[in-house]
This record gives structure tokens, sequence and C-alpha cells, in this order.
């Protein structure tokens, strides 16, 4: 025991020397006019490069990025990797591989059938084999020169991009690892938060001052890893639905239910953020066209909650119609023009595929 504690003290140790002259206070990070709200870079720079690669991570991070957001799986031998979903035909060339055409299945993944190929079927050593696809051509058409260029990463090695960025630009990078299909995993024994936990542990990286934020858009694992944890953690949501724990449990609340004022203060016992999906902060009309904002911000506050709300995206097909430029979708519309709506609200962070936009809006926000 002695000798795991030294070894945590000196990575501990080695993190802060890393970072260099930047805080290591993630709560500093929200003072002052420049640096709130957070930016969270959403799968990296998605809107620039093929999302959960590295190189999507580092040009997050280059842009400005407060945070980099990698969502994690688990590989057949346990080891953590960042895709946004364990099924990975849309998001590798997997496919295209002849060599594991075999692998193609259909599976339940949170009650509902999938048929693809998934993480959980494949070693590391194999999926270091693929590479990273571009998920929406049709919309990010550029981001397609970059296919086939960049390896899955693992969880570990978006860590250590994060220090080696944080000495090079002298600023902490933090890192908001999502927890994907929590349930599922734990169903097929392959549970998620025993590696998160261990590599947090490892890096020196399970403290309060540590940039780090966990998510979730299940409850119980976010309440579980409270337990084990001392980051602060994010409670996904969703405007429809419920957290699939819920439902396997028999749990009648629903995601509207959470983001009440009493869901609030019962999230606050074991959460630090809520990440709401945007239209639960300012809802649209069946136009397109934003409303007037909901209390829900306010509500959030008042639990002592900060608030950081997904996805901010430049492409008109993201946007509400009040900013779009075109009826064609994969052009930038006024994502300037929705940023400030939402920087109005009092959110404390935007989770953005175009780092670089909302740097600028944070910049120029009135």
């Amino acid at each position: 025991m002695g000798k795991r504690l030294a070894a945590l003290a000196l990575s501990g140790i080695a993190l802060v020397a890393m970072v260099g002259p930047a805080t290591a206070d993630p709560q500093a990070q929200g003072r002052g006019d420049q640096a709130k709200p957070l930016i969270f870079g959403h799968r990296g720079a998605s809107g620039y490069r093929p999302e959960h690669t590295l190189a999507s991570y580092e040009l997050a991070a280059r842009m400005g990025a407060d945070y980099i957001e990698p969502d994690l799986v688990s590989t057949k031998d346990g080891v953590l990797v960042a895709r946004h979903e364990n099924e990975i035909g849309g998001t590798t060339d997997v496919a295209s591989r002849p060599e594991f055409t075999g692998r193609k299945t259909t599976k339940t993944i949170d009650g509902a059938p999938l048929t693809g190929w998934f993480t959980e079927d494949f070693t590391l050593a194999e999926l270091k084999t693929l590479r990273a696809t571009e998920r929406i051509p049709d919309i990010r058409q550029r981001n397609t020169i970059y296919t086939k260029r960049f390896e899955v990463p693992t969880f570990q090695e978006v860590i250590e991009l994060s220090r080696r960025l944080s000495w090079e630009l002298h600023r902490e990078i933090g890192i908001a690892p999502e927890t994907k299909h929590p349930t599922y995993f734990q169903s097929i024994g392959k549970a998620l938060e025993p590696g998160l936990v261990r590599t947090l542990d490892r890096n020196g990286l399970n403290h309060p001052r540590a940039k780090v934020v966990v998510q979730s858009f299940e409850v119980g694992n976010l309440v579980a890893l409270n337990r084990q944890l001392r980051v602060q953690l994010v409670q996904l949501t969703s405007a429809a639905g419920a957290p699939y724990d819920f439902i396997v449990k028999g749990d009648p609340r629903t995601y509207a239910d959470i983001v009440s004022p009493a869901g609030l203060r019962d999230v606050a016992k074991y959460a630090d953020w809520l990440g709401p999906e945007k239209g639960q902060v300012i809802p649209r009309d069946a136009a397109g066209f934003l409303k007037a904002p909901t209390s829900l911000v306010s509500d959030a506050h008042k639990a002592g909650l900060k608030v950081v709300p997904y996805t901010f995206r430049n492409e008109n097909n993201f946007l509400p119609a009040d900013f779009r430029s075109s009826a064609v979708p994969a052009e930038y519309g006024n994502a300037f023009g929705e940023f400030e709506k939402f920087f109005a609200t009092g959110v404390d962070g935007v989770f953005t595929d175009n780092t670089d936009t909302a740097v600028e809006a944070r910049k120029n926000r009135r």
C-alpha cells in the first residue's frame, strides 16, 4: 500500500510539473471574463477531423478547448478506448476489412437492436489495425480527406496527449470522459467504471484539483463513481426518454423528472454539473426557430449545479432556423448567433464540434 501511495504521489507531482505555469484548479478556469463559459471539445475538434482520434483531440486543444472529451467503451480484453459508440461500422474501416467480416452481428444495446461490429468483440491489438473514418461524410465532406489516417486511441493515450499539450501550450488541457452504455457493458462482464477509476488513479488524476470531469447519461454509475472518484461528475440528460438504468430497474422517472427543480436537487447530491441537450435550455418550435429560454439554467444554479449543454455545431443541418444561411445542410450558418443566445442564459460551458468558433464567440460575447 505504501508503494502505491508513493507512486500516486509521484505521478501527481509529474503532472503538475508537466503542466508548467497553468493552474491545476479546475474552478480557476471558470473565473474571469475570458475563461467562462468553459469550452469542451466534443469528441475533439470533430468538425474538422474524424471524431475520437488523437488528431481531433489535439486540434481542439490547439484551438483553445479547456477540455477534450473522449467517449469510453471497452475492448474484448478490457481496455478502455475512445469511440462514440461500441458499434464501429460507421466510424472505422472495419466494414471493408475481409478478415473481420465474420464479426458482424446484431446485438441489443440499451433495449434496441443494432447490427454492426462492436468493440467488445475485438482485442486492442485488432482494433489498432483499424483506421477511423468520418461519421457524417455528407455533412463534413472535407473531413473525408483524413479518413483511414488515424488509429482508435486508448483512454491512456488521450491522457498522455493532454499532458503533452498542457506542457507545450502552457495551460492545462482537461479531460472529460463519458461512460457509454454502462449498464450494457456491466451486463456482459466488461464494466467500464473499474478501468476508469484505475486509469485515473494510475495517472494521479483522482483528486479534487484534477482537471477531470466524468460524464454519464445513466444515474446509477455516477452515484457509485461519486463514492470512488474525487473529480467532478456530469449528469447528462436528453430532451426525451429516461436513463437506461432506470428503465432496467423499473424506475418510472424520466429525464424530464431529472431536470425538474426537485430532480436537480437530487442530482446535486452526487454530481457537480448538468449536461442537458440544447433544446432543454432553449427549445425550438415546430419550424425549428428558437423559443424563449426555459428556467433550467437558473434552476440548476439554484441547486448548486453548473450547466454545460450539447452540442454546438456550425453547419445549417444542426443550427436553429433563426441562424441557417441556406437550405444546404453542409453549409455554415450563423453559429455565433446561436452561441450568443445560449451564453445569455448563463451556461457555464458548452460542448462543441467547432472549438475555434466557440472560442471566438466567448471572446466577443456581450
